[in-house]
């Protein structure tokens, strides 16, 4: 599910600020993130990401991050009754392979030529 969320990083300067979106983008499931408030102190970041890991991760490389806001972002109800009308799904039963192992024998081996040549 798609959120918007808010966190509110402790920015000193421009390399901070650089450095905290870096970290927002480089998050796998980020589809957007922006710099929002009067002094670009706000990360503003959409997509499907754990909104914890991305306020931890700015904790420990940026400073002092809290969670503002968590919301289902806006286009998200049209796209499901689109999916729900066109997909129609088809489920496979799933039949695990088998393996055959073949028991070694313990008894003589049974040779049809004389193991040796010369005799």
């Amino acid at each position: 599910m798609k959120q918007k969320m808010v966190v509110k990083v402790t920015m000193n300067g421009p390399k901070s600020r650089s450095k905290g979106l870096k970290i927002a983008v480089g998050l796998s499931g980020v589809e957007s993130a922006s710099l929002k408030g009067d002094d670009k102190s706000q990360i503003e970041v959409t997509g499907e990401v754990d909104p914890v890991q991305l306020t931890s991760l700015l904790r420990k490389s940026v400073g002092h991050a809290e969670l503002v806001s968590v919301s289902a972002a806006d286009g998200e109800k049209k796209d499901d009754e689109k999916d729900d009308k066109k997909t129609d799904l088809q489920v496979w039963p799933y039949n695990p392979p088998y393996v055959v192992y073949e028991v070694p024998s313990y008894g003589y081996a049974q040779h049809h030529e004389p193991p040796c040549s010369i005799l």
